[in-house]
C-alpha cells in the first residue's frame, strides 16, 4: 500500500514571534503617541513652541510622503526607525505634564489618526522646490 508522507510542520522561532510582538507594540504605541501630540497641539495650555514643533512632527508622521523616499538604501528608513521616534519622544517631554496625561486618556479612547493633506502638500512643496533648486544648479553648471 502507498502511504501519504508526513506532513513537514514550518518551524517557527518563538524569539522571532516574541520579536515580531515585540516590534508591532511598539508601533502601536508610536502611532498612539503621535495621536497624543496631534491632541497636545490642539489643547491651549500647550506653549505655542511645543505646539510649533508637535505639530510639525505629527505632519510629518502622517503624512503620506516622506522628506526622505524608502527607496534610498539605509537613509530611507532612517527618518522612519530613528529620526521619528527620537522627535516623538523629546515633543513628549516638552508637553507639560497635565496636558499630556489628559491627551494620552484620549489618544487611548480613539484609535483614529487625524489625516492631513495639508501636510501632505507642504512635503510635496518641498520636494518640487528642491528639485527645482537642484536642476537649476545643474542648468548654471552647465552653461
Amino acid at each position: 500500500m502507498w502511504r501519504r508522507p508526513a506532513r513537514r510542520r514550518a518551524y517557527v522561532s518563538t524569539a522571532s514571534v516574541g520579536y515580531i510582538g515585540q516590534l508591532k507594540q511598539r508601533a502601536r504605541a508610536i502611532k498612539r503617541e503621535t495621536y497624543t501630540l496631534y491632541l497636545a497641539c490642539r489643547d491651549p495650555r500647550t506653549p505655542r513652541y511645543v505646539k510649533l514643533f508637535a505639530g510639525g512632527i505629527v505632519a510629518y508622521a502622517i503624512s503620506p510622503i516622506d522628506l526622505i523616499p524608502d527607496f534610498i538604501p539605509v537613509l530611507g528608513y532612517l527618518d522612519d526607525l530613528i529620526l521619528l521616534p527620537l522627535a516623538i519622544t523629546l515633543a513628549v517631554k516638552l508637553i507639560p505634564e497635565p496636558v499630556l496625561i489628559e491627551c494620552r486618556a484620549k489618544a487611548q479612547l480613539h484609535s483614529e489618526r487625524p489625516t492631513s493633506r495639508t501636510a501632505a502638500v507642504v512635503i510635496i512643496a518641498i520636494w518640487l522646490g528642491t528639485a527645482g533648486l537642484i536642476i537649476g544648479i545643474v542648468v548654471r553648471a552647465m552653461s
